[in-house]
């Protein structure tokens, strides 16, 4: 399904983390810390964004389930209110076809 606001949850995640990226790369071009602190600022920023992008990987799963859910109820909703208009069809046909032939019905 499209989303009204124009962004997908893709393009919000990816955006996010490109974000990041750049942020990190800015932040060590002018960081006043030692190549060691660096690096480990860099894994702590990375672990942090592969959490994130798990966290947004699980969360469009989950609206994906719901949204195939959602379907799924549609679909036999309508599949009933079918089946009950072809029955309805059949005994109007049975009825007509009865009339016509000249049976009288119980």
């Amino acid at each position: 399904m499209a989303d009204d606001r124009g962004c997908s949850l893709g393009a919000v995640g990816l955006a996010f983390v490109g974000g990041g990226l750049v942020g990190t790369a800015v932040a060590l071009l002018l960081a006043t810390q030692s190549g060691r602190e660096s690096r480990e600022q860099l894994r702590g920023y990375a672990r942090r964004a592969e959490e994130h992008v798990h966290e947004l990987a699980d969360k469009a799963i989950e609206l994906m389930d719901q949204a195939v859910d959602k379907g799924r109820e549609f679909i036999k909703d309508k599949q009933a209110v079918v089946t009950e208009a072809v029955e309805a069809g059949r005994t109007a046909m049975q009825r007509e076809r009865d009339r016509l032939s000249g049976v009288k019905t119980a």
